[in-house]
């Protein structure tokens, strides 16, 4: 702001300025302030966002994983797909019709089509829960294992898992023998113990 002074032309009025940079600095201050509690506030929601893959596992009954194999270097390709609950039922299917890894297989003029052989029973849950909390364990729901660039040699060898424990969900349709070596080899130790049921049965 300009004051005209008799004879004497314009002026700064050094109240005016005065005031005003007190004005900028407390505006600046208010707005250092602001960013400050926004910067604690996000900090904070960091931990709402971010999912510990790593649980304990529960005794519980909706808890599931469903495990398919094959190994197409041998002919005919046997398959083997293990469903197991948190309640201790588990449900095995094999042979060489696409129907074990695939229920809505449509090769129904297939020479294997009929190739398929259902065994149900029971093991003790407390055991599920400890495969489960195994699979927890090796990363089974760390997403930041998967999705990578790098892939393992797996000729012929296929194992793929779906799996729901306690909120946490996997269902992605890769080849866990690429993905995560050390996680599909858990994965066939599983298919190897329940494809035989008095095996499951002996951990009762």
């Amino acid at each position: 702001m300009l004051t005209k002074w008799p004879g004497r032309g314009y002026n700064f009025n050094m109240s005016y300025v005065t005031k005003k940079k007190h004005f900028m600095s407390h505006l600046s201050a208010i707005v250092h302030r602001l960013a400050l509690i926004a910067g604690l506030a996000c900090c904070a929601g960091c931990g709402l966002f971010w999912d510990d893959p790593y649980i304990a596992v529960t005794e519980n009954a909706l808890n599931w994983i469903e495990v398919h194999y094959y190994n197409a270097s041998r002919e005919p390709v046997r398959r083997v797909s293990v469903r197991i609950t948190g309640a201790g039922f588990v449900e095995v299917k094999s042979g060489t019709s696409r129907l074990v890894s695939d229920s809505f297989a449509k090769n129904f003029a297939a020479e294997e089509w009929g190739d398929i052989r259902n065994v149900q029973y029971n093991v003790d849950a407390d055991h599920v829960r400890e495969i489960f909390q195994d699979l927890v364990n090796a990363g089974l729901f760390d997403r930041d294992k998967f999705f990578r660039s790098t892939k393992y040699p797996s000729p012929g060898r296929f194992i793929a898992v779906r799996a729901a424990m306690d909120n946490k969900t996997f269902s992605e349709p890769k080849n866990m023998f690429e993905e995560d070596p050390e996680l599909a080899e858990r994965l066939y130790n599983i298919v190897l113990e329940f494809k035989r049921p008095a095996l499951g049965r002996k951990r009762k």
